[in-house]
This record gives structure tokens, sequence and C-alpha cells, in this order.
């Protein structure tokens, strides 16, 4: 996993929910000022509905702090704007189907459900800089706590 002090690429391309459009943009479009890029599996699923709770409730005290919230799965931008609408979601909602966001950080890991094993991105997030550093990881989120996680991590930077 990519640690504090190394630098992501910034071209990656990612999908974005932008009114009632679907945008392709890089990560670096993204990133107009310091940003917690937080990483999920699925709209509308227990826990990834927990970590997202955490993100609105944080939403206004990383503003006031000074950063932006990203928040990355492989759902459809479709898929998002109904999630955003449903659960009020103000952040950015990233469509990453291919994981590249997820692979850049070296976050793909083996999981298993329902006695399936397959890959996937980890439940984690990241503090970058505008310019792709990163300051901060969170390897393990916390679902129920992830905006209270996240506040911590940024107010010790």
């Amino acid at each position: 996993m990519i640690k504090p002090g190394d630098t992501i690429d910034l071209a990656i391309e990612l999908k974005v929910v932008r009114g009632d459009e679907d945008a392709g943009v890089t990560l670096g479009e993204l990133l107009t000022r310091p940003t917690v890029v937080s990483i999920y599996m699925r709209n509308n699923t227990g826990s990834c509905d927990k970590q997202n709770s955490g993100l609105i409730a944080a939403t206004e005290p990383l503003d006031k702090l000074g950063y932006n919230i990203i928040a990355v799965s492989r759902d459809s931008c479709g898929s998002h704007r109904k999630y955003a609408a449903k659960k009020g979601i103000a952040y950015a909602l990233v469509s990453d189907p291919e994981d590249r966001f997820a692979r850049a950080v070296d976050a793909i890991i083996t999981k298993s459900m329902y006695g399936k094993t397959f890959e996937g991105p980890a439940r984690s997030a990241y503090v970058l800089n505008p310019q792709g550093k990163v300051l901060a990881v969170i390897e393990k989120v916390d679902a129920k706590a992830h905006g209270e996680q996240v506040i911590e991590v940024v107010q010790g930077l």
C-alpha cells in the first residue's frame, strides 16, 4: 500500500457525476485543494452506507479545515446520482469500475464472500494534496466511525 510522502499519478482517468451528466476527469482535476479520498465497494450496502454516513457528517468540519472529500467505488455514475440524492451527499462520488485508483495506491486485496474469493479494493482512505502527494493513509477504515477517523487524521497533520 502506498505510504505518506509517496506521490500518486494525477493522470488516473475516472468518472464523476456533475449535475445531470457524467464527466470523464483525471484525478488531478478533482484535487483542487487537500482532499480525503475514501474507497468503498458498493452503494446501498450496510458497511458502505455507514462509511458514507460518517463522511456526510464530516463534510462541514473537513471543509472548515480546508479539505474536500471524494468517495470512490465501482458503482456507475447513474447509481451514484441516485445514491447521492437518497443520502444527501454533497461531496464527489467517483465511478471507478476498473479500480484504477485502488490499483494506483496498491489497495487491491483478496476478499471472500459466500465462500467465493475475488480481488477488490480495500476499504481505505488517503489524504492527498493537490499535487498528488500522500499526506496520510487510513489502511483500515472503521465504517461506523469513518468521519471521526478522518477528522482525527486531518487534525494531526
